[in-house]
């Protein structure tokens, strides 16, 4: 519910069905595939982006396009199954799913005014408490209906949707140019890794092509004792094992994640299926999202096929074999002998034929290591930087949109002074 005091005294407070027509969406029947064409728009929740919309990936015909529900121009669409909140406006005729609730502007409403009002807390709030105890949420219409809007003078919605949009402008180019300074430091991380391997961060004369003096280009197979990957199959669970059950989703820069729907196992499964890991282990993920890394570092697992592992031999820094294979060069190799179409796969044949130059002393490495991770280091406070300027942009929407439903962002029309 809106607080009446958090508004001014010339806004009117009324529930959706009162001001706007509700409209839920529909789904002509997929089976009869004259439905389906190239004339009509049909919007699901993934094309719902806080963004105006045009166009959808899907279109139907001018068949389909009668057992469906269209949209006139300037209609709000707002996601109430599943990822609740999901909203934009149309620019052109569309239709859309059961999985969204369609709000159409009354005379008394701007179309742009209600589409930026149910981006607010104020609104995601009241949608949220309406949520029917399922195990997907889901608002019904006639739930949906009864959510509270602010109604100022349509002039003072125009000049508030005008206020909004010149301050968003300012907080995109400014958003732009951090995703911007991202993709560079992500280019970077990669000229670092590039520069590593070639050798140019201990020998000052180093010709394109060529392998420093004292490094040797070694396969995986020739710097491991032993390379294998997990588990063919799926042991047996149990909800009060001390050993868990992970994959490749599981890597992550280096370290092992366990999260809430990583299986877990007992030690008599842990015994059935363990692998020779050690601290000279590194695990890489070869299945699906390939080349997550982490080392072991005794943690209570099992693998499953998905995790490759491998125990790199004396003498070989095992940070600088795990910086290679978050390398370009790794992913390349990785991308052009995966099998597999939908799912990609590295097979441990590849894998062990992976070619890695590596200089032979331990120190040469160390020192490499150490160069890599400085200067990767400096990148990732950089990012966390970045980061957390993003989200002080997200909270400066929202501060926005709060001055504006409040009436704090442009003064009220003079009628009403």
């Amino acid at each position: 519910m809106i607080d009446r005091k958090s508004i001014p005294e010339h806004w009117g407070i009324e529930k959706l069905r009162d001001v706007c027509d509700v409209v839920t969406g529909t789904t002509p029947p997929t089976k009869e595939l004259e439905n389906y064409g190239n004339d009509i728009p049909f919007v699901k929740p993934p094309q719902l982006l806080n963004k105006p919309i045009i166009d959808a990936p899907e279109r139907l015909s001018t068949k389909g396009a009668k057992h469906a529900r269209l949209l006139p121009i300037d209609s709000v669409l707002v996601t109430c199954i599943g990822n609740l909140g999901r909203t934009a406006i149309n620019k052109s005729i569309v239709a859309f799913n059961q999985q969204i609730n369609a709000i159409v502007p009354s005379v008394r409403l701007d179309g742009l005014f209600l589409f930026y009002q149910v981006q607010s807390h104020k609104f995601i709030d009241q949608l949220n408490k309406l949520v029917a105890a399922t195990t997907v949420p889901i608002v019904n219409k006639s739930k949906f209906e009864s959510i509270q809007i602010v109604i100022p003078p349509l002039s003072e919605q125009l000049r508030i949707v005008s206020k909004i949009e010149e301050l968003f402008s300012e907080l995109d180019k400014g958003k732009q140019q951090l995703e911007m300074v991202k993709l560079q430091l992500k280019t970077y991380r990669q000229a670092v890794l590039k520069w590593a391997f070639e050798g140019k961060f201990t020998n000052k004369d180093v010709k394109d092509g060529q392998l420093p003096e004292g490094w040797k280009s070694n396969t995986l197979k020739e710097i491991t004792s032993v390379l294998g990957d997990g588990l063919h199959g799926t042991p047996k669970y149990s909800s009060d094992g001390e050993y868990y059950f992970i994959n490749g989703n599981n890597l992550n820069n280096g370290k092992i994640k366990i999260n809430s729907a990583t299986k877990q196992v007992s030690f008599k499964e842990f015994e059935k299926y363990k692998k020779p890991l050690n601290d000279k282990t590194i695990l890489v993920s070869i299945n699906g999202t390939i080349g997550n890394t982490s080392f072991y570092k005794g943690e209570k697992v099992i693998l499953g096929k998905s995790a490759c592992y491998f125990n790199v031999n004396e003498g070989v820094d095992k940070r600088l074999i795990r910086h290679f294979i978050s390398s370009q060069r790794f992913i390349k190799y990785a991308n052009n002998t995966a099998t597999g179409s939908t799912i990609k796969n590295v097979s441990l044949k590849a894998m062990r034929g992976l070619v890695i130059p590596v200089p032979c002393t331990i120190k040469e490495q160390e020192i490499i290591v150490n160069e890599i991770e400085t200067r990767l280091s400096v990148c990732d406070k950089i990012e966390e930087t970045i980061n957390n300027c993003l989200q002080q942009s997200e909270s400066l929407r929202q501060s926005v949109l709060k001055q504006a439903f409040e009436g704090k962002l442009v003064k009220p029309d003079e009628n009403y002074n």
